[in-house]
């Protein structure tokens, strides 16, 4: 049976964050709070709680699932390196709406979906989300809603889509942004915005010196 945890009455917050780290460590999904929409996730080493995630939104592995991180250090552990541009965009703008695409680190056993040696990673800024990150590690989170229908911007529009296929529900209040996240892909010779969302593409072109091209 699932649970909508109201994190702004601190008894709740606490029995929520211990919910939800139980859940994710026993391969279960959660639904969390981001600064953007809200996110539904699980343990990203956990290959079968990832395929579970993706069942629940309805789709499959052609859409990999990016890669929640609750501090920039863990960054390094995950990806093959950490390019000056992707440090300088890190600085200006996690935590916050900004993904990162990069090279995954070739050691690590973990199945995202067709990611072809990549992984998108961000840190999300909200309080809720950032205390669970810390305590269970990188997580897989994708947008809290079935394939092809608008993100969830409250606990409750999640739960309408997603109802018990979700066990654990922290509800941190509506999403501030309520738009997705600015993607930057750095995997090529050049960084290019795969999506441009709650950072506006002005800003990424500032950090890094030069007019970022949009992916067509």
């Amino acid at each position: 049976m699932s649970t909508i945890y109201d994190c702004s009455v601190q008894d709740d917050r606490a029995a929520g964050l211990s919910a939800a780290a139980g859940a994710v460590r026993s391969g279960r999904l959660v639904v969390l709070p981001t600064d953007t929409v809200y996110g539904i996730g699980c343990d990203a080493f956990d290959a079968t709680a990832v395929r579970y995630l993706l069942e629940a939104k309805g789709r499959g592995p052609d859409m990999p699932v990016p890669v929640l991180v609750g501090s920039w250090t863990t960054v390094d552990g995950l990806v093959l390196s950490v390019p000056r541009q992707a440090r300088a965009l890190i600085e200006a703008f996690w935590p916050g709406g900004l993904s990162l695409v990069l090279q995954h680190a070739p050691s690590l056993s973990w199945d995202l979906g067709h990611t072809r040696g990549t992984v998108m990673l961000r840190m999300p800024l909200h309080p809720v989300a950032l205390e669970l990150l810390r305590d269970v590690g990188p997580m897989a989170v994708s947008s809290a809603n079935k394939s092809g229908f608008p993100p969830a911007g409250t606990a409750q529009e999640a739960w309408d889509q997603l109802g018990e296929d979700v066990g654990v529900y922290l509800d941190g209040g509506p999403a501030t942004e309520n738009v997705a996240s600015t993607i930057v892909d750095l995997t090529g010779p050049d960084p290019v915005v795969l999506r441009e969302g709650a950072v506006p593409l002005a800003e990424v072109s500032e950090v890094l010196g030069a007019e970022v091209e949009v992916a067509r």
